[in-house]
């Protein structure tokens, strides 16, 4: 389980004196936890893995755009940390999917979902946001899945 292997691996850092990986596992565990309260007062359980892997996308996709911002602005060493964070979060998601394998994944979603025009996206997102949570870039295949109904 993915809060084992953080636990686990925040220890490992502790012990070795690693400062940034042991502030960015604690920074993971802290989004963890509030989405855990967030669930609860929802009356849902803590978050399954699948969901922890969007967590963890969406903290990278952030640190991405912290990176672009620092360094339009000048700031390459705050830069260098968000770069840094993001390549420790990115250790715990897993390969993700090269583009002609999205492209596979989003014509079996297609057909599986028989989405016929663009107005059926939604199912197909749905359907691949069920199958391939953490391993796909979602903002590339939304605009692939538009591409590809347009063509229907």
């Amino acid at each position: 389980m993915l809060r084992d292997r953080l636990s686990t691996d925040l220890k490992t850092a502790m012990k070795a004196g690693d400062k940034r990986r042991v502030s960015t596992i604690r920074l993971v565990q802290a989004a963890l936890k509030d989405k855990d309260i967030e669930a609860r007062g929802l009356g849902r359980e803590p978050l399954p893995d699948d969901e922890i892997l969007g967590l963890l996308q969406k903290m990278t996709k952030q640190r991405a755009e912290s990176i672009t911002i620092y360094e339009a602005n000048g700031r390459p060493e705050l830069a260098a940390g968000e770069r840094e964070e993001s390549e420790i979060i990115a250790e715990y998601l897993p390969q993700q999917l090269g583009e002609a394998e999205m492209t596979a994944a989003i014509d079996a979603a297609v057909t599986e979902t028989g989405a016929a025009s663009v107005k059926d996206m939604g199912k197909v997102i749905g359907k691949l946001r069920a199958d391939y949570a953490g391993r796909m870039d979602f903002g590339r295949a939304s605009a692939l899945v538009k591409e590809r109904l347009s063509k229907v």
